[in-house]
């Protein structure tokens, strides 16, 4: 009988384990679906709902709420000057306009919306009281793929799957693992340790390669989602994140004692990622301080990669810094986590 590898009997066994789990699989590969479809549906490309405005009673109201009425782009209400400054204060509406001369627009700077209400609102009465353009101009209206929520979205979604997978499959098995006391039974026997830790490693690779496709594919299938790069280059940026991951997640499960010590660790390693590295908004949305620090996060490297890759066709000469500091970060946290690993 011919005999296989330790370090293969272990990645079998790791994988089996999994499988026996419905939770797990469901939580691997099933939730992300779920959660693109949710989110994919709510930011689909659609025209633009309509501001809400105020005009606050006064000489002259009724004109103007006529007037502003006609644009397609704006709810009008005629209120009175307390509860528009309500409405506004609640997000009701985003503009105040009071008539009168000169003419008051009320809004806040600080939100968006308000902003283009108040563009919005100025242009339309300027226009009916004769303004006229010095400059004629054209529009020409570009939706395509790549630009839209969802192209931003899968990748970064890909990306939170890998990490948490990292962490949570590896790290919070392994101490699971330790609580029940089979990780001292398992040192009676002949195994090498980095077969033990490598063998989290591999099955999570493994299971990429199932999850990768899938999420791909389903973006392509359901929203149109075009990879503009090669499926190489995805491949690679994704094991290379997959590698980093995994090496945090047996960093961090090396010394833990119990489940609530490592959901701890875990969760202060992973928040600061899944808020600041860009899954669901953009990272440069935080004070240009905060950049350096948010631009050699793990996940921030691994979502940037992919995004390039899917969105913008980049290569993987392009995107080597990201890489080798995934790399970097995938042999270090490894190194140190066998070094430091404890069976009990």
């Amino acid at each position: 009988m011919t005999s296989r590898s330790p370090l293969w009997e272990l990645t079998l066994t790791r994988v089996r384990l999994f499988l026996r789990e419905p939770s797990a699989v469901f939580w691997t590969f099933g939730f992300p679906i779920l959660l693109s479809v949710a989110l994919g549906v709510a930011f689909r490309n659609r025209p633009p709902d309509p501001v809400d405005v105020a005009v606050c009673h006064g000489e002259g109201d009724s004109a103007l709420v006529q007037r502003l009425s006609a644009s397609t782009d704006m709810h009008v209400q005629l209120l009175e000057d307390g509860a528009a400054a309500s409405a506004l204060r609640t997000g009701k509406v985003a503009i105040v306009v009071v008539p009168g001369s000169p003419r008051t627009y009320r809004f806040d700077p600080t939100r968006p919306e308000s902003r283009l209400a108040r563009g919005l609102v100025d242009d339309v009465l300027q226009r009916a009281a004769g303004r006229l353009d010095p400059v004629v101009v054209t529009e020409a209206h570009v939706t395509e793929p790549g630009s839209r929520y969802i192209d931003f979205l899968i990748p970064g979604l890909i990306g939170l799957n890998i990490m948490q997978s990292g962490l949570w499959g590896i790290g919070y098995v392994i101490v699971e693992t330790r609580t029940r006391k089979l990780l001292k039974r398992l040192v009676a026997t002949p195994m090498n340790r980095a077969h033990f830790l490598l063998s989290f490693v591999f099955m999570r690779l493994l299971f990429l390669l199932v999850e990768l496709p899938v999420l791909l594919a389903f973006g392509a299938l359901f929203f149109d989602v075009q990879i503009r790069g090669s499926l190489g280059a995805i491949a690679v940026v994704s094991t290379l994140g997959a590698f980093a991951f995994s090496g945090i997640g047996l960093l961090v499960a090396s010394r833990a004692q119990n489940t609530q010590t490592i959901g701890g660790l875990i969760n202060l390693v992973s928040m600061p990622m899944f808020i600041g590295s860009g899954v669901f908004f953009s990272a440069t949305h935080f004070p240009d301080v905060a950049q350096p620090f948010i631009r050699v996060l793990p996940l921030t490297v691994l979502n940037d990669g992919l995004r390039a890759v899917i969105n913008e066709g980049a290569g993987l000469v392009q995107l080597w810094p990201g890489l080798a500091l995934l790399g970097g970060i995938a042999a270090a946290s490894f190194v140190v986590a066998l070094r430091v690993f404890r069976w009990s």
